[in-house]
């Protein structure tokens, strides 16, 4: 089995077994060619997964052809790894995944405001004030692990938006959830506030995870319009002439 491990350890030699994996039976010539490698090192290495028996040949006329072989494979499996929850270790290989593509957050927004820390996170907390200038007002106590409610401004009471707060750190940063009000429990986006200060203004940025591909547009265009107008009512005193998200409805 260490002819195997040391066979694996190579990543030309583990991307000559994904091609057989995706195309068994290739010739060395096709394997050259997605490898852009040539045929003397392409051979070289597949010598050394033969030695391992991780790849047999097959010769059909003239061609030589190249198969994968499973087997050895299959005993690291059963050794290793069948001793294992596999259900379990499925769960781990899902939350490494999310992990890996949250590392690249989804919409990115920065802005830069003539305002002191206090007032944006009151801008971005405050009811009354997010009704001005959001459409919305943003209600909660804003303690970490309460809910909040994006509220329409219409006297309705409904609520376009629910999550809960994850992150409450007054001016610095606010972390919360977002959740479809029809689904509270179900799927959830991931909303970021950073703010921080500098000589007279401060820099707001805005991050926004786990959007599906059709929230990312929406995304795209709403906040720099929600943004827009908060940054006018901080400057100005006054909301933009036009609610800016009008212009792309």
């Amino acid at each position: 089995m260490d002819a195997v491990f040391r066979a694996l350890a190579d990543p030309t030699r583990r991307f000559l077994l994904d091609s057989l994996w995706a195309a068994n039976g290739q010739t060395l010539g096709e394997l050259c060619e997605r490898v852009a490698m040539a045929r003397q090192s392409a051979s070289q290495h597949l010598d050394i997964l033969e030695s391992a028996n991780l790849i047999s040949t097959i010769r059909r006329g003239r061609q030589k052809l190249i198969y994968l072989n499973p087997v050895p494979l299959h005993e690291i499996h059963q050794r290793w790894i069948a001793r294992f929850e596999e259900p379990r270790l499925a769960v781990l290989g899902a939350i490494k995944r999310r992990a890996e593509m949250d590392e690249r957050p989804d919409y990115v927004y920065v802005t830069y405001i003539a305002a002191g820390p206090e007032a944006v996170w009151d801008a971005l907390t405050d009811a009354d004030l997010t009704g001005r200038y959001w459409g919305h007002h943003n209600v909660s106590d804003w303690q970490p692990g309460s809910g909040w409610r994006h509220v329409r401004t219409d006297g309705s009471g409904e609520a376009d938006v629910v999550g809960t707060v994850v992150v409450a750190d007054r001016p610095k940063r606010l972390v919360t959830t977002w959740a479809d009000p029809s689904a509270p429990d179900g799927p959830s986006s991931r909303v970021t506030f950073d703010i921080e200060p500098g000589d007279g203004i401060v820099r707001l940025t805005v991050t926004h995870e786990g959007l599906s591909p059709d929230d990312r547009d929406a995304a795209a265009l709403g906040w720099p319009a929600v943004l827009s107008n908060l940054k006018s009512v901080l400057e100005t005193g006054a909301v933009l002439p036009q609610q800016p998200w009008t212009m792309h409805s």
